[in-house]
């Protein structure tokens, strides 16, 4: 089922996934948060939890660097503990993924519907929402080349008036850039850790279509830790740029008030926009990289067939794009992702702790030793230590939910071996 696939993501393309997977919606809402809480300092905290998300990617790098085949973290996990595992860590990135996606294609009908106020309403944004999913589920079924160039137009569009405005902003300046002022209370950045950390998450996409990424184990590791060190320092413009107009605080739409303090009606639509192409963007990612999970779960046996079939006709995993964009259209359309978000923070940090678990297996099935270098031992002994944290931050409601999830995922595994075994049959 494999032969089909066509290695069409190069470097550039990875580096595209990261940064579309990390910046989405959270870019409007985040240089509000931040300026209120941290004003000076607040543009420096990005490059500190640039750094500290970089000791929680290196090992998922190291991961990486060890597969050529598409899966991430259900291939890592499954090479390590064995196939229930496998699709308990693919269950919980697609569902955690699904809910974003749901979640993100409401939040894109919503900017368009303040953009062109005829398309507000029920009826009008199902339509939005069935056009804009339909339309990159078409587009991913097309080809991964194909794919890439659509992200490389929606980056360039996001990117573009961000950059644009920011410039701008720091110009009102005359070049000189505030003082940072004293280091925040401790406590006052405990608070807001988990609201930083998250801002910078969205990057395991890059690790799902390894099968048809160039050069993967060089390529996906490179794209994670270069484009994660290019976004702190995109995030750092950004706040700067915001820290210099300073506008009216806005809580639904902060950066629409940024842009419009700088250029008005112009620069409040321009910002719009690029919320539109931020968000398309990461819609797109998500198209992109999460069917594969499903295409890699069917290549280790534990997900019908059916899921791994590829396109003669595109060579894409066509099966999986479609009942993906399925799955997620109903959730967007009937509202129900509501009641799933809650556990798609606390299933990402699960998830990373397992890929973290199965990196000394996997060094040792490759005649390696188990504990790696000094440097990755010393990163993977802290981003353990940091997921801990983070999830011992979590409600009991988002426990329940995730103890939900496994239970759901353990009654799916068992369903789809045994229609798997009655139709070898």
């Amino acid at each position: 089922m494999t032969e089909g696939l066509k290695r069409g993501i190069g470097p550039l393309g990875a580096a595209l996934i990261t940064f579309n997977g990390i910046v989405g919606a959270g870019i409007f809402m985040l240089p509000g948060l931040v300026h209120q809480a941290f004003g000076p300092f607040g543009p420096w905290l990005f490059p500190l939890f640039g750094l500290i998300m970089l000791l929680m990617v290196l090992p998922l790098a190291a991961a990486a660097a060890r597969f050529d085949i598409s899966g991430g973290p259900a291939a890592y996990v499954g090479s390590a503990f064995g196939p229930f595992a496998g699709f308990q860590a693919g269950w919980l990135f697609t569902l955690g993924k699904l809910t974003a996606l749901a979640a993100n294609a409401n939040v894109f009908a919503s900017y368009l519907s303040g953009l062109v106020p005829g398309l507000s309403g029920p009826v009008a944004t199902a339509v939005v929402i069935l056009l804009l999913v339909g339309s990159l589920m078409a587009a991913n079924v097309a080809g991964v080349k194909q794919s890439m160039r659509l992200l490389m137009l929606v980056s360039v569009l996001k990117v573009a008036p961000l950059l644009a405005l920011a410039v701008l902003a720091l110009l009102m300046l005359g070049g000189a850039l505030p003082p940072p002022g004293p280091f925040p209370p401790l406590s006052e950045v405990e608070a807001s850790a988990l609201i930083l950390l998250y801002a910078f998450v969205g990057f395991e996409s890059v690790l799902v279509p390894a099968g048809e990424t160039r050069d993967p184990k060089r390529t996906i590791p490179r794209a994670l830790l270069l484009t994660l060190l290019m976004t702190s320092a995109f995030f750092m413009l950004i706040q700067f740029a915001f820290l210099a107009v300073d506008p009216p605080l806005s809580e639904e739409a902060p950066m629409i008030a940024f842009g419009a303090a700088i250029a008005g009606t112009a620069g409040a639509t321009a910002i719009t926009l690029a919320a539109l192409c931020s968000l398309a963007g990461n819609l797109h990612t998500n198209l992109l990289s999460t069917p594969r999970i499903l295409f890699a779960m069917a290549e280790q046996k534990v997900l019908p067939g059916w899921f791994g079939r590829v396109s003669a006709a595109f060579g894409t995993p066509a099966n999986a794009i479609l009942a993906f964009g399925a799955a997620a259209l109903l959730l967007a359309l009937t509202g129900s992702f509501v009641w799933l978000a809650v556990v798609g923070t606390v299933a990402r940090l699960v998830l990373f702790l397992m890929v973290y678990a199965s990196l000394p297996k996997l060094r040792r099935d490759a005649g390696e030793p188990a504990l790696p270098p000094l440097g990755l031992s010393l990163a993977l002994l802290i981003a353990t230590a940091l997921c801990l944290w983070a999830i011992s931050q979590t409600k009991a409601d988002a426990w329940a939910m995730l103890a939900g999830s496994v239970v759901v995922g353990t009654l799916l595994f068992f369903l789809a071996r045994r229609g798997r075994a009655a139709t070898l049959d």
